[in-house]
């Protein structure tokens, strides 16, 4: 993916940025995108996007992108290829150890394209 600065819409509580278009995001697995010098782990289900910070927080390197994406009592999670600590996609706490959390991003689509608000 590649970073899209100049696509950029302020609102009053953030600036919506343009990261892609959804059908460069595959169905049930997740992508790496750096947007405003974060790497987000964008994951889509069906017409759902999420957004996560990238950066597994035990190991501390951008991976989440590449964790593996499925549900825990119906809840969409992304588990950590490293650690295997699995990550709610709706609000990036930990199922497995409440101490740990990654920041997630309002995500919207707007004619195809996936949309980031960073606050």
């Amino acid at each position: 993916m590649r970073d899209i600065k100049e696509e950029t819409l302020q609102s009053a509580t953030g600036a919506w940025h343009r990261v892609c278009e959804l059908a460069a995001l595959p169905e049930q697995a997740g992508r790496s995108a750096w947007l405003e010098g974060r790497v987000l782990a964008l994951f889509r289900l069906g017409e759902h996007v999420y957004a996560l910070d990238g950066v597994d927080p035990l190991a501390g390197v951008a991976v989440l992108g590449r964790g593996l994406v499925g549900d825990a009592g119906g809840e969409p999670v992304v588990a950590s290829p490293l650690y295997k600590q699995r990550y709610a996609l709706m609000d990036g706490r930990c199922l497995d150890d409440p101490a740990l959390s990654v920041a997630c991003w309002p995500v919207r689509l707007d004619e195809g394209a996936v949309w980031v608000r960073l606050d």
